[in-house]
């Protein structure tokens, strides 16, 4: 079950955390995999050598081209991850125009770009599998991270979309919402004693995951087996949006 082999996959943001973990399960299971870094060419090309037969890409997601730009460094794929993201901690009544912009362009306009790119190969060869990385606060939205979390749902609805349209041409377009998981993105946060129980007390399953467990879920959805699932946001949260 969940052989990858003779697939070719793009996991955007992908040097570390969530985005490696996927990288390295989807190669695992005989999945070429294009690891992705956003400015950092050397960061993307350390994080290909761990992972077998990898590739390293780098483009800047928060350039408009950049969507064009990755297709022509990978040519096509089947899978497509859109994992990177832009997250600023901070209240809705302070953040910046700026901010709010970045926010966007990287966890919502990308994301489309990129499925407009890569949708039209996968729909020729009827066989795609796009999965896009949101998060629990499309659910229960952080108070300092409003925009975040409004970028985050607005991407789960177009994912909502989107999968019925492409459904007939044998592409499937779901999306992962991971809860607290112990990524160098949560880490700061987390070493915080304080705040670290008080987020493990609102999660039933009581501990933080880790990337590998969003890995899992993101391989069934890139699979044959989950051919039959589409349009769905496969929540890892260990119970924290009930």
């Amino acid at each position: 079950m969940f052989d990858l082999t003779g697939k070719t996959a793009l996991v955007t943001g992908s040097t570390q955390g969530i985005g490696f973990a996927v990288a390295a399960c989807l190669a695992g299971q005989g999945a070429s995999v294009f690891v992705h870094g956003g400015t950092s060419a050397g960061k993307a090309e350390d994080a290909a050598k761990k992972i077998p037969g990898a590739k390293a890409v780098c483009v800047d997601l928060s350039e408009k081209d950049a969507a064009a730009k990755l297709l022509d460094a990978t040519d096509s794929v089947d899978i497509l991850v859109c994992n990177a993201s832009v997250q600023f901690r901070k209240k809705w009544n302070e953040i910046t125009q700026e901010e709010i912009e970045a926010q966007l362009q990287v966890n919502f306009a990308a994301t489309l770009g990129l499925i407009q790119q890569f949708a039209p190969h996968m729909k020729e060869n009827r066989w795609g599998r796009i999965i896009t990385v949101g998060s629990v606060q499309q659910y229960k939205p952080h108070k300092d991270m409003a925009v975040y979390a409004a970028s985050k749902a607005a991407q789960m609805s177009l994912v909502t979309n989107l999968a019925k349209q492409l459904a007939p041409f044998g592409i499937t377009v779901n999306n992962l919402s991971p809860g607290v998981i112990l990524t160098p993105r949560n880490e700061d946060a987390l070493n915080d004693s304080e705040y670290k129980k008080q987020v493990l007390s609102g999660i039933p399953c009581g501990f933080a995951g880790t990337a590998e467990d969003c890995a899992a879920p993101v391989l069934l959805l890139a699979s044959n087996e989950g051919r039959y699932i589409t349009g769905c946001d496969l929540v890892a949260d260990g119970g924290m949006r009930l």
